[in-house]
């Protein structure tokens, strides 16, 4: 890269990705049982990390979803229970998750660190 690594970088991608996350475990405690983890992790990448990426690792990424078990499979890997355990093990942790992913865009908005390479 033309740019020396930086530790700030680091944490804006992990921070980018944290709003990737929260955007797609909202959508699994909300979607009803039918619902295709693939298009829910789909729709969570493209409100958040696709902006980010080239048109290539868009198209390997959204070809990778394709890869995710059933929602309901999913909800059961979670190893907290049944599906609807998981639902509301995820209705307790994602106010923790947007409360840091809150925090830590205030401060890079604040310095303007937002826009770093």
């Amino acid at each position: 890269s033309r740019h020396p690594d930086s530790g700030c970088r680091t944490v804006l991608r992990l921070h980018r990705a944290l709003r990737w996350l929260q955007l797609f475990l909202e959508g699994l405690r909300t979607s009803p049982e039918d619902a295709r983890t693939a298009v829910l992790c789909t729709d969570s990448y493209n409100a958040s990390l696709a902006a980010y990426h080239p048109w290539i690792i868009r198209r390997a990424v959204t070809v990778a979803f394709c890869t995710l078990p059933t929602r309901k499979v999913f909800l059961e890997a979670m190893n907290v229970g049944s599906p609807q355990q998981a639902v509301e093990m995820l209705g307790e942790a994602l106010p923790f998750i947007e409360r840091v992913y809150s925090v830590s865009q205030e401060l890079y908005a604040k310095h303007s660190l937002l826009d770093l390479p």
